[in-house]
């Protein structure tokens, strides 16, 4: 089930479930009578990459499916995906937060309430260790929640509607989602060769079936993280640019146009890579003001990057 994006967190008392919005990669946990399996949204599968967390999924019941978030935390105890990027992070700060059950003992529980799902999915848990964590409501009114998340300097909020059942791969509205620190997923699509591999990325986002340019992304890159990244172009070179939306007019807003001839320096890849770009706001020309590279996503499926919200 997919959250809607959202200006301003639902306040209506009693009718919404609050959660926070955690910065990981979002996966579903299947445990059957012979074996725990890991999947990304995009159905890659995470045992070996999270070894800890598939080991504690054996706990889990037969017959259970589940839904959550892997997430590294950082050393505040807050959730980082820049740290959970980090291969050498210690996998004691590595941990699954559930927040759903899709199946229970075998049996299907679409169809019950949040709060019901909510219920057994405690049961379902409980004999795990601390590598499966169960996500919590947070207390109080929208906007004693918003205002303490802002503090703490984390990343959002979940809503959910009371009596909601689960909806697989639909935004119906009884989930949404409200950002404090503004981010996007965003398709790498090129790069503009530089001295140290790359000067600066090209990315975009689908309108329907087209991949339309929006960005350089320049910082955000240490030294090793080029090279990494450098490394996962190879195989993906294209002489055909991706984008919809190119060349631009010279008149274009954004620094130095990509016009004709400055698409003569880019290097184009298959729009095969999925980066999470943090900035600061919109710019009323669909553009991203001082923006980031946070690190890649591998557990959604590029072709399904929108823009999430407009303003």
């Amino acid at each position: 089930m997919l959250a809607q994006a959202v200006l301003e967190l639902p306040d209506a008392a009693g009718r919404w479930i609050y959660e926070l919005k955690l910065d990981g990669y979002r996966c579903i946990a299947v445990k059957d009578a012979k074996r725990a399996q890991l999947f990304s949204r995009n159905h890659n599968l995470f045992n070996l990459r999270f070894p800890t967390i598939a080991s504690a999924l054996a706990e889990i019941e037969h017959g259970t499916v589940m839904d959550g978030e892997i997430v590294a935390l950082d050393e505040a105890g807050r959730p980082s995906f820049n740290v959970l990027q980090n291969s050498r992070v210690a996998t004691t700060r590595i941990h699954y937060y559930v927040f759903d059950l899709l199946v229970y003992r075998g049996k299907s529980v679409l169809g019950l309430s949040v709060e019901s799902r909510r219920e057994l999915l405690k049961l379902a848990t409980r004999s795990c260790g601390d590598a499966i964590r169960l996500s919590q409501d947070l207390p109080g009114s929208a906007r004693k929640i918003t205002n303490a998340a802002k503090k703490l300097g984390l990343e959002g909020i979940i809503a959910k509607q009371r009596g909601s059942v689960y909806e697989p791969n639909k935004r119906s509205g009884a989930w949404v989602k409200y950002r404090i620190n503004r981010g996007q997923e965003l398709v790498i699509g090129g790069y503009v060769p530089g001295s140290q591999y790359f000067d600066s990325l090209l990315v975009g986002y689908y309108k329907g079936s087209d991949l339309i340019f929006i960005a350089k992304i320049r910082n955000g890159f240490v030294p090793r993280l080029r090279r990494e990244l450098f490394e996962r172009f190879k195989g993906l070179e294209t002489p055909v640019c991706p984008f919809a939306n190119l060349p631009e007019p010279k008149s274009a807003r954004r620094g130095i146009a990509l016009t004709a001839d400055a698409m003569k320096q880019c290097r184009w890849l298959e729009p095969n890579l999925l980066a999470q770009i943090e900035f600061t706001e919109w710019t009323d020309g669909d553009r991203l003001r001082h923006s980031k590279f946070a690190g890649l996503r591998e557990d959604k499926n590029p072709k399904e990057v929108t823009r999430e919200i407009a303003g």
